[in-house]
Parts: C-alpha cells; sequence; structure tokens
C-alpha cells in the first residue's frame, strides 16, 4: 500500500516559500536570513535544505553563506503534509467517568494518545470524540512542514509531542499543544499521555477551562498517578527514590536515558508489591514526568520493565536470569509483547466542582497473565 492510499500516511505537498530582498535590506548570511524567516526553521535543517539544492538565489543554487543583499529572490521549497482532520471512531476504550466537564478513560495498550502525521486514526483521541457524541471530523491545526530529514524530524516530534507518545506527561507541555484543536465547538483535552505500549488511565478535558485547569494540575505536580511495572530481577530494597536528569540517548534520539549534565530534573518514588524467583513487581509513583520516565529508571537500577525492547526488557533480559529460571523467564515474555507498564492510579481535583477524584483500573490481561506464572513459579 502507498502513502497515497494509506491515509495515516498520506503524501506531503510542496509548498514553496519566496522571498524579495528589499531595499534596506542589511547584508546576512542566507541560512540566517532563512531561519529568521520561516516558522518552526531551524538553522541545521536550512542548511541541509540549502545542500540539497532546495534553496535558490535568482533561480540559481547557493551557498549557506551567501550575504543576501536588494533585490535578491529566495526560493525555499519544502514539502507540507495535507490538513489534518480528526475522525470520531467507535474503538475499545473503557470510560471510568464523564460529566460535562472531563472524562476518565482507560487507554489499552498498543493505542496512540493523539494522531499525528503517521498515525491519523485509531488514536484515544478519535474514540473520545466518539464517545462525546461527536458526528463530524474536527480539522487540526496545521502541521509543520518537512524539511527532509525524516530521523531528525522524528525526534523533534518526540521533544514536542512525547513521540506523540511520552509514557507519562511532561510537565513542560504547553496548554497550546495539549488542545490540539484550533476551532470547534468541542475542544477536548489532552493534557497528559501515555506511551503507546504503556495502558492505563487518562482524563482528558472537554471545556477550555476545565483542561486549562487540569492542565495547570499537572504543571504543579498536584495529581496523584501510581503505575504498576512488572521488572526483571529481585529488586532488593523495598522502597527507593530514584532522582537523575534525563535526556536524549546520543546513541539513539528515540529513547532516553540517565545523563550526567544537560537533562531535565527526574524522581521516581518506588514500591516493592511482590518478588518472585526471576521478576518483581513495583509500583512507582511520579514526582515528575519525563519521558519515558519510569521505564529510563528502573533500567538504571539494571531492573529494566518487562518486555521493553527499548530500555533492555526483551530477549536481552534472558541473559541475566539464572538457568534454573530461564523457562519461567521464557514464557513471562512470551505473553508481553510490550512494556509490562500500566497507570492503575490516578487522582486529580475536579476542576469546576473542586471534588477530590480518585480512580483506579486494574492491568489488562497480558500483564495479568505475566503475573500469574511469576506468582505460579514462586510457589512451585
Amino acid at each position: 500500500m502507498t502513502s497515497a492510499q494509506n491515509p495515516d500516511h498520506p503524501e506531503r505537498i510542496e509548498h514553496i516559500y519566496q522571498f524579495v530582498i528589499p531595499a534596506k535590506q542589511r547584508p546576512e548570511r542566507l541560512d540566517a536570513f532563512i531561519t529568521h524567516s520561516i516558522i518552526h526553521a531551524t538553522r541545521s535543517r536550512v542548511q541541509k535544505a540549502i545542500e540539497r539544492g532546495s534553496v535558490t538565489v535568482n533561480d540559481a543554487p547557493s551557498r549557506s553563506n551567501y550575504k543576501v543583499k536588494p533585490g535578491d529572490v529566495i526560493r525555499v521549497t519544502v514539502m507540507k503534509p495535507p490538513p489534518l482532520q480528526l475522525i470520531p471512531q467507535d474503538l475499545p476504550v473503557d470510560v471510568v467517568y464523564d460529566d460535562p466537564y472531563l472524562m476518565v478513560l482507560v487507554k489499552p495498550a498498543g493505542m496512540s494518545t493523539h494522531p499525528g502525521f503517521g498515525n491519523r486514526s485509531g488514536t484515544l483521541v478519535n474514540a473520545m470524540l466518539f464517545k462525546m457524541g461527536v458526528k463530524e471530523p474536527i480539522d487540526v491545526l496545521g502541521r509543520r512542514e518537512s524539511w527532509g530529514d525524516d530521523e531528525e524530524e522524528e525526534a523533534d516530534a518526540s521533544d514536542k509531542n512525547e513521540s506523540a507518545d511520552a509514557e507519562v506527561e511532561d510537565d513542560e507541555l504547553s496548554f497550546d499543544e495539549s488542545q490540539l484543536f484550533s476551532s470547534s465547538e468541542v475542544r477536548p483535552g489532552i493534557v497528559h499521555r501515555l506511551d503507546k505500549d504503556t495502558s492505563g488511565l487518562i482524563v482528558v478535558g472537554k471545556t477550555y477551562q476545565a483542561t486549562l485547569a487540569l492542565a495547570n494540575q499537572f504543571r504543579d505536580r498536584t495529581v496523584r498517578r501510581e503505575y504498576h511495572a512488572l521488572v526483571w530481577g529481585v529488586v532488593k530494597e523495598d522502597r527507593g527514590l530514584i532522582e537523575t536528569e534525563i535526556g536524549r540517548n546520543p546513541r539513539n534520539r528515540k529513547t532516553y536515558s540517565v545523563v550526567d549534565r544537560g537533562g531535565k530534573y527526574a524522581a521516581t518514588e518506588y514500591t516493592v508489591l511482590e518478588r518472585y524467583s526471576c521478576a518483581t513487581l513495583v509500583k512507582c509513583k511520579l514526582r515528575t514526568g519525563r519521558t519515558h520516565q519510569i521505564r529510563v529508571h528502573m533500567s538504571s537500577l539494571k531492573h529494566p520493565i518487562v518486555g521493553d525492547a527499548d530500555y533492555g526488557g526483551r530477549e536481552s533480559a534472558l541473559n541475566g536470569v539464572h538457568h534454573l529460571y530461564k523457562r519461567t523467564a521464557q514464557r513471562i515474555l512470551a505473553c508481553m509483547s510490550r512494556q509490562a507498564l500500566h497507570a492503575r492510579t490516578l487522582g486529580f481535583t475536579h476542576p469546576i466542582t473542586r471534588e477530590p477524584l480518585d480512580f483506579e483500573a486494574e492491568p489488562p490481561e497480558d500483564m495479568r497473565t505475566a503475573i500469574d506464572i511469576c506468582r505460579q513459579d514462586a510457589q512451585s
């Protein structure tokens, strides 16, 4: 299936920016001029576009260090995706609370929180719109253009979107980004996110006022949120506090790691719930909400989350399992095609009534099965 046939991967449309340098323009490098003239342009992307010949000066290729002068005609060619529409869809999402101001849902594993260029349907937002009774598609804010460097753009999208799907909400998530919609009577607000393969509770706002108030609670870190995670190995300490800086993994920009400097402060409390022969069930409480925070922190303790391919929780983890428990570990891994991480509890203050609200959701079947295998092995 080609991108033209797949609505989740629509073809990009060529767009040309043209600038005619005015008479009083001071000399300025070409790359600097373009960077200042186009929203979302970055110096590195502009330089690469110039190298590829996507920028012309007076109909001829040029160099980044060319000094623009009055009368120059500069053309920049970029590729833009077509406008994004959200279509309400009847998807398998449980609603545990619903009123005129907000909705609390249980996101299943495998579902993205909200749409992006590569996943325009099948997301929690599509399901939420259907649950709210929306009938017609909703136009979304325009997406930024492509400068031709897909790997860099994916990483930058991850920074802004939480890869459109962070494991948890990022404390710096702005209200404008979380709101998603440019114009509609229905303005559902995504104020936090879960990674695509993390299951559990999410709250969304239905009105501007409710969404803003919920976003402020996440920003102020007053939201109560706990996750259950099945991790490899036997965690020795009954409880602990992990405090580090988290930043981009220099070897893989799509993942994160504990860094000595240049990252963001992150703090995770963990408590051991049950210990098994080759794994441990832990409860994690977030003091901050960084991208992939729990996954990175547990991996840094040498206890990666079961099934987490990005952070050492799949086949590579089996190398550290004692040979007596290898078969049990393989059975556990066989039933977890994703990371064994579940947002189990969520508590916050109702943004309008000021009533404290607390919710709890049991882990889905795959994670319950993995835990049962651990318990059976521990009892045998």
